[in-house]
């Protein structure tokens, strides 16, 4: 079973998925070991436990009963009337309907580098689970798994808002609402979230608009405090800060109180150790856990063996998306390094940032077509999975679908480039 380019191409320019945003088609989906696709059939589950975890931890914070300095981190930069919305009894036990981690591939198994709960890719992963699935291939998540998933969001219908900066993924969101209707059970729309107006009989809402970007949305404010909206105003959820306090010593028996036990330790395997990058003066005699020196200002003169560090913007940025804000330590100049290590100390109280250690991924072999001659070439890349899980108003997640970025092996980010094969994911025979 192979899917040929030309049905590939007729497809994709029936939708209009490469007027915008080009990737490299492959014959066939990615195979994925039995014990692979069993981890992330079971994984929706932990990373919901996380997730609520992170939100009792913001808001014991908040309360007093733990330290005033997790929440005014997490709160750093954000307008007074987001944090208010946030910290409100209207969103106390809503959370992200939809939970995506990136997964690297490696020797030591997953290696989690972040956890989005506005992902992109929705549409993408849904046409290419549908186009392997009508070949007979049996696909991770189901033929239609991402569009029975996010029907479950709305299931009556309803709007998603889209913004003007995210408009690189509207036209798979079109597809998705297009399909959805198809399918139907409700009528679902699409809406210009710059252009949207809140009322009283509003449908139900998607939200596919970053909270950074709230002052381009009049209706943001509006909009805020709605528990129905989906993701919901929840900016702190929305910090990659948490995959490093997961490893602060100070929050260990904060966090063993408040995740399940094997769900704590399925995080610890999955997130490399991470810091916050915080300029505050240590004590002479200490020294920061595992980097063994006493200021951030020390690693700049760390040789490119030592930097193998990856600093990320946390989040409330347009650079905190599409490896934007990343910066790899052993992959530029020790000039370059210490000049990002300075920015992140200096940004600290508006924009704060995260170091961890750097995952190597591991090297496939995948056959793509040659978009210039259309023969089928082999690949030595590296792999990046996107699963998506869906979280049913009971509280339960299911697998929808699983998105495969494989890059070539000389690339240290892993994102949907142009030369980048975007695949669905199906079980290893």
């Amino acid at each position: 079973m192979a899917l040929a380019l030309d049905d590939f191409m007729s497809d994709a320019a029936a939708v209009g998925f490469r007027q915008s945003r080009g990737w490299l088609f492959s014959p066939e989906p990615l195979r994925l070991a039995k014990a692979d696709v069993a981890q992330l059939e079971r994984l929706g589950h932990p990373l919901r436990m996380f997730q609520q975890g992170c939100d009792r931890i913001y808001r014991r914070s908040v309360k007093g009963s733990l330290p005033g300095w997790i929440a005014q981190l997490l709160d750093a930069g954000k307008p007074s009337w987001l944090v208010e919305a946030q910290r409100s009894d209207a969103l106390r036990d809503v959370a992200p309907r939809v939970i995506r981690p990136d997964l690297l591939l490696t020797v030591d198994g997953f290696a989690l580098t972040e956890l989005d709960s506005v992902p992109g890719g929705m549409g993408i992963t849904g046409w290419l689970s549908r186009r392997y699935g009508e070949e007979g291939y049996e696909i991770l998540g189901g033929n239609s798994g991402m569009l029975e998933g996010f029907r479950s969001l709305l299931p009556e219908g309803g709007e998603v808002l889209v913004s003007e900066e995210a408009a690189d993924y509207r036209l798979e969101m079109e597809w998705l609402v297009k399909e959805l209707n198809l399918l139907g059970g409700g009528r679902w729309g699409m809406q210009s979230a710059e252009k949207f107006k809140a009322g009283n009989g509003d449908p139900a809402l998607y939200r596919f608009f970053e909270l950074f970007d709230w002052e381009s949305i009049p209706a943001a404010q509006a909009l805020a405090p709605r528990p129905d909206l989906t993701p919901p105003f929840k900016p702190h959820l929305e910090e990659k800060l948490w995959l490093a306090l997961l490893w602060s010593p100070t929050l260990r028996e904060v966090w063993e109180s408040e995740v399940r036990g094997n769900h704590l330790r399925r995080m610890r395997e999955l997130l490399p150790y991470g810091w916050v990058v915080d300029p505050a003066p240590l004590p002479p005699h200490a020294a920061l856990p595992r980097l063994e020196v006493n200021s951030w200002s020390q690693l700049a003169d760390f040789s490119q063996k030592q930097r193998r560090l990856v600093l990320k913007v946390s989040g409330f940025s347009e650079l905190a998306w599409g490896s934007r804000g990343v910066v790899i330590g052993h992959d530029v100049s020790q000039e370059e390094w210490a000049a990002a290590l300075e920015r992140a100390c200096r940004e600290f109280d508006l924009q704060p940032w995260i170091m961890q250690e750097f995952r190597e991924a591991s090297l496939v072999e995948h056959p793509y077509y040659d978009p210039r001659t259309g023969a089928v070439e082999m690949m030595r890349g590296r792999v990046r999975l996107c699963p998506y899980y869906f979280v049913s108003e009971e509280g339960k997640s299911r697998l929808g679908g699983c998105l495969a970025t494989i890059v070539p092996a000389d690339k240290k980010k892993i994102h949907g480039m142009s030369d980048a094969i975007l695949t669905a994911c199906v079980t290893e025979t």
